[in-house]
């Protein structure tokens, strides 16, 4: 799956890519003319070479965000048959097949159960050995989550250079504007078009990438952190529910005794027969 979007991803940009430099040998080969504008000489050609690489980070903020969200699937990370399946074995405290099932399963949640039970140690059924388990968990987490949040930062990062290139752009334009009124002396709006339109266009389009590709960074964002947070949970309630099965009887041993009703009115009961012995003698 994840060859297939990158061979679409390249495939699209490169599609993206070659088709703004046909637009603009288009659009040179037209000349001066007197051929009505299109909507893409009006939104794309006209904002120049700078346009090339805003449309190719627009390309790649959207095969970004579609990668994301196919990479951050539930069904990738913590699919309710596995849990449930082994939430049962560890509630009959069968940790070597826990383990050897999860490591058949190729989702997030298999590979942190496979690593992270070996550690159970059943020398200590007071707790398994929980401490080290939970040193594994947060082991196994730490060395997978760059990873998973390489390309949503990615996104963060595209986010953040396209305002960059679009003010580039801007101020291009505002410099070729400045040098045709020194070399002409006066504001003709003929002349001047063509680099306000590069001025324009390229602040429009590095705003409208910023805006599509930052917020889908926060969302995407706190959408794997909680894929992760979920199996995580999954692992302790797992090893959790297996430490209850085993200390189940010395639990019920520690229960005070008296606290039930049958107790209660047991101690009624000879209550009153000591009374009456009393009474009688």
């Amino acid at each position: 799956m994840k060859s297939t979007i990158t061979r679409f991803a390249v495939r699209a940009m490169s599609l993206v890519t070659m088709a703004m430099f046909v637009g603009t040998a288009f659009a040179q080969e037209a000349g001066g003319g007197a051929a009505k504008k299109t909507m893409l000489d009006k939104w794309v050609i006209d904002g120049g070479w700078t346009m090339i690489p805003l449309v190719i980070l627009l390309a790649i903020t959207i095969c970004l965000i579609v990668y994301c969200m196919l990479d951050i699937k539930k069904d990738k990370f913590c699919p309710a048959p596995l849990r449930d399946e082994l939430i049962a074995l560890m509630n009959e405290c069968r940790v070597q097949s826990a383990i050897k099932l999860a490591s058949d399963s190729p989702t997030y949640l298999g590979r942190l159960v496979a690593y992270a039970l070996p550690n159970v140690d059943a020398n200590r059924p007071e707790d398994l050995g929980k401490d080290a388990v939970e040193d594994a968990i947060a082991d196994f987490t730490n060395n997978e989550r760059p990873g998973i949040m390489f390309c949503i930062d990615m996104l963060a990062l595209s986010g953040s250079i396209a305002p960059s290139i679009g003010l580039f752009g801007t101020i291009q334009g505002m410099v070729g504007c400045f040098g045709v009124l020194a070399e002409s002396g006066q504001a003709d709006p003929s002349q001047l078009a063509g680099d306000i339109s590069v001025a324009l266009l390229t602040t429009f389009w590095g705003l409208i990438i910023s805006l599509i590709a930052l917020p889908a960074f926060f969302f995407l964002k706190k959408a794997a952190q909680s894929r992760e947070a979920t199996c995580v949970n999954a692992i302790e309630e797992m090893l959790n529910t297996s430490i209850n099965v085993i200390n189940a009887e010395a639990q019920l041993a520690r229960i005070p005794e008296g606290l039930s009703g049958d107790d209660e009115e047991g101690d009624d009961e000879v209550y009153e027969e000591e009374g009456e012995e009393e009474e009688q003698a």
